[in-house]
């Protein structure tokens, strides 16, 4: 297809040039014959005319599928170069807008006379490409500090949080890969063991071994770094970090010498994937899958919190992974013991204006709550669960949400940080504070009672947000 592009700029002109070539055949009109002979020197089809005269374009063998790209840098009125090409025949008409489209009223003085012109900016055509090469700069940038500063440690611990998920799993296998460590240099490690039978699945078919680590070994390793995790969830217990890489809201109370903290990206492996590719790392198959099933299990398949980012992380891994792998780790979701806790919360939950809530008792481990909560979340006429149950001597609280009406976040927050530990994003939160201070604070509740109270808070949380609406919209 043929272009002409009436331009003045020679920048312009050289970049719609690399653009536009070999896909198009491109031609430039000019109004300054030096700088005509000068692109025509360096190969470029340019030559110098006036873009106002009809007889210009005519001497050009115009047709109908000649495209038109007049420049426009919003210094002199285009209006007499539109009318000319369109009097010439040009029916395919683009204005590039280089300088400030709107600033002054030329533009829309010329729209009522040039008929069906497309408009667009130069900078809307750079800025993705400009933004995405810059942030890819600085990303890579970041890796390579850290990885200078980890370069001479003997031994590194990757620390997960407690019960890890395939967020964190695949987060610490692919940061062991970035930092060039083995097994033995650099240790995937919690505090507590990995117990959800799908993480196990996981952990077992790709190889994952997780270290259970105690707070008085954090002394043994020259460099330690978190992922999916903020060492403030820790209680005190780490203070300091070296390396911070996290998709959870950025909480204080510790120091770090590096972090990264996307609290906008559904997943930390997102992040992670990032680097890999910033340092050109090698992803092997194993790590691959490790964070495609992750990034697909901490955004339940883009189906909350999920940024474009995760789309492109999660596309650009998918070539590399192993797909069949990944169906058989998922085939772990439902087991007999799960729906015990399930069968639980239905007997003693309650359904009140859509929000779902229920104790569970005491549990064994604490992802029986959080599966209760995605499982009743499932349910006709639910927008929100909130289910609470004990592990040890800690009331631990899931909360649930479509993503679309008030934060979880803000929901545990406002009734649990006092307590304890309490965060989370807008769809999905978790508490996790002393029974004893909650029924200080709430009554020394049982069974249904919690429930009742869980309900009773999820009440005013969400009356009070509809009453600062209708106060917000009344102003």
């Amino acid at each position: 297809m043929r272009v002409l592009a009436i331009c003045q700029d020679e920048l312009v002109i050289r970049t719609l040039d690399e653009v536009l070539l070999p896909s198009f055949e491109v031609e430039f009109l000019v109004e300054s014959k030096p700088l005509a002979r000068r692109l025509h020197e360096a190969g470029m089809e340019v030559f110098a005319a006036d873009p106002r005269r009809v007889d210009t374009y005519l001497k050009q063998d115009i047709t109908p599928n000649t495209c038109f790209i007049v420049e426009d840098n919003s210094r002199r009125s285009i209006k007499k170069i539109l009318e000319a090409a369109r009097d010439a025949g040009g029916t395919l008409i683009y204005v590039l807008h280089t300088g400030k489209r709107h600033a002054n009223a030329r533009l829309e003085a010329a729209r009522p006379d040039t008929g069906d012109v497309t408009h667009f900016d130069l900078a809307e055509l750079v800025r993705p490409t400009l933004v995405t090469e810059l942030s890819r700069s600085m990303t890579r940038a970041r890796v390579q500090q850290y990885q200078r500063y980890f370069a001479d440690a003997d031994r590194v611990l990757i620390l997960l949080h407690n019960d890890p998920d395939p967020d964190a799993l695949a987060s610490g296998l692919a940061l062991r890969n970035l930092l060039r460590r083995t097994k033995t240099t650099a240790i995937i490690g919690a505090m507590q063991g990995v117990t959800r039978p799908e993480n196990l699945r996981m952990a077992n078919m790709l190889d994952i071994q997780v270290e259970q680590i105690t707070p008085t070994s954090f002394a043994a390793f020259d460099r330690v770094a978190t992922v999916d995790v903020q060492p403030h969830y820790f209680g005190g217990m780490l203070d300091r970090a070296d390396l911070v890489i996290d998709h959870h809201p950025e909480q204080p109370g510790y120091s770090a010498v590096f972090k990264d903290i996307r609290a906008d990206y559904g997943s930390t492996s997102t992040i992670l994937t990032e680097h890999l590719r910033a340092v050109d790392v090698n992803i092997s198959e194993r790590t691959a899958t490790a964070m495609l099933y992750a990034i697909k299990s901490d955004t339940l398949f883009f189906a909350r919190h999920t940024n474009r980012v995760d789309l492109e992380a999660f596309t650009f891994l998918y070539p590399l992974a192993d797909a069949a792998l990944i169906r058989k780790m998922e085939g772990a979701e439902i087991t007999l013991e799960r729906l015990e806790y399930v069968t639980r919360a239905s007997r003693s939950g309650q359904l009140r204006e859509q929000v779902f809530t229920a104790f569970i008792g005491e549990a064994p481990r604490e992802d029986f709550i959080p599966y209760t909560a995605d499982f009743f979340l499932q349910l006709e006429d639910v927008k929100w669960t909130i289910i609470a149950g004990v592990v040890g001597q800690m009331l631990v609280v899931s909360v649930r949400n479509l993503g679309y009406s008030r934060n979880a976040g803000e929901f545990v927050k406002r009734w649990f940080a006092e307590l304890g530990s309490a965060g989370g994003h807008r769809a999905m939160a978790k508490a996790v504070v002393p029974i004893d201070r909650f029924r200080a604070k709430y009554g020394n509740l049982e069974g249904e009672a919690v429930a009742a109270k869980l309900a009773e808070l999820a009440d005013q949380f969400l009356h009070e947000a509809a009453a600062e609406k209708k106060l917000t919209a009344a102003r």
